[in-house]
């Protein structure tokens, strides 16, 4: 056989220099994991890392409507942003720590329902039965459609006098006396709770089902064969078989749902209520309605450092409870 080398430098004309040759990268074992993973890596980078950063410097500068052209122009403003968004006894102050406590018993009652409506459902649809494949794909209907087209059709159901709410509880029930108003007033946060509760356990749902079926059946037979009934069943197989995921479910519906800023913004629009103040649509108004975005990326680091702190606090609890039993 001829050397491809020895030919292609017989085929070169004479006093030419020879054709270089190729050189291929060669990637060890450990480092393809990182290649493949680059490009996720920088797309992070750009998506959410950059513009956290960028806030958080937003957050140390007086940037008003007067710096929009150029905020990297606005004075320094040093801790100023903080001391008044921490300043309870003032007015900035005192709103936020009220849309703060509106946004922890928002969120606590809607992680709870939603967890507790996955769970009842999950259970019912655990054994086989004749049409559960389409109760199942019903009940993932909330979740599979866009939020704004769902949020947008509660806000229409949740009209007083033509809305479909009313109709069912004044007209065709009637359990109220009036037809009452949910889109303003202290109705509004019932109204915000079912549209976030009604959007939310069918993730709950989802992963509580996944998580049942990686519970032997076996269990079940002994325990109903030992004189259990499906409560004493729930109680001491379902939930302690459950505990890693629901370890998982409810840090995650906690963080969706005290971070939530679609829902109320389009069921309310701008201005929300006193009574659905939400955190996150309470930063948006301080940012865009007043014209301060020094002071709402203040609030807003202020909430993700919330947020970190009781992450890492609800991990650790969780995880020493696990290492301990």
């Amino acid at each position: 056989m001829i050397n491809r080398q020895t030919a292609d430098e017989e085929a070169a004309p004479t006093g030419a220099a020879p054709a270089p040759r190729r050189r291929r990268l060669k990637l060890g074992k450990g480092s393809l994991p990182y290649v493949l993973l680059f490009p996720a890596l920088a797309a992070e980078l750009l998506i959410h890392i950059v513009p956290m950063l960028t806030g958080i410097v937003m957050s140390f500068k007086q940037l008003t409507q007067f710096f929009i052209r150029d905020w990297s122009a606005a004075p320094w403003a040093g801790f100023d942003n903080y001391q008044v968004a921490l300043k309870f006894d003032a007015p900035v102050g005192k709103a936020l720590l009220a849309s703060f406590w509106t946004t922890c018993l928002f969120t606590v009652l809607s992680v709870g329902l939603s967890w507790l409506v996955g769970m009842a459902a999950s259970i019912f649809t655990q054994d086989a039965f004749r049409g559960r494949g389409l109760l199942r794909a019903a009940f993932m209907l909330p979740y599979a459609l866009p939020v704004f087209a769902a949020v947008i059709t509660w806000s229409f159901m949740f009209q007083r006098d033509t809305g479909l709410i009313n109709h069912v509880l004044h007209d065709q029930l009637h359990l109220t006396s009036d037809k009452p108003f949910w889109l303003i007033g202290d109705n509004s946060f019932w109204a915000l709770l079912t549209v976030s509760v009604w959007k939310g356990w069918p993730f709950a749902f989802l992963s509580l089902t996944a998580g049942l079926q990686n519970i032997p059946r076996e269990l079940y037979e002994a325990a109903a064969i030992d004189g259990a009934g499906v409560w004493q069943q729930i109680r001491r197989i379902t939930l302690p078989s459950l505990r890693p995921v629901n370890q998982v479910l409810v840090l995650v519906l906690f963080l969706w749902t005290f971070n939530d800023f679609n829902t109320p913004f389009v069921l309310f629009g701008k201005a929300a209520p006193a009574a659905a103040d939400l955190i996150s649509i309470h930063i948006y108004q301080s940012s865009f309605i007043t014209w301060n975005f020094g002071q709402g990326s203040a609030m807003s680091v202020l909430l993700l450092l919330f947020l970190l702190l009781v992450t890492v606090v609800y991990l650790a609890v969780t995880n020493r409870r696990r290492d301990a039993e």
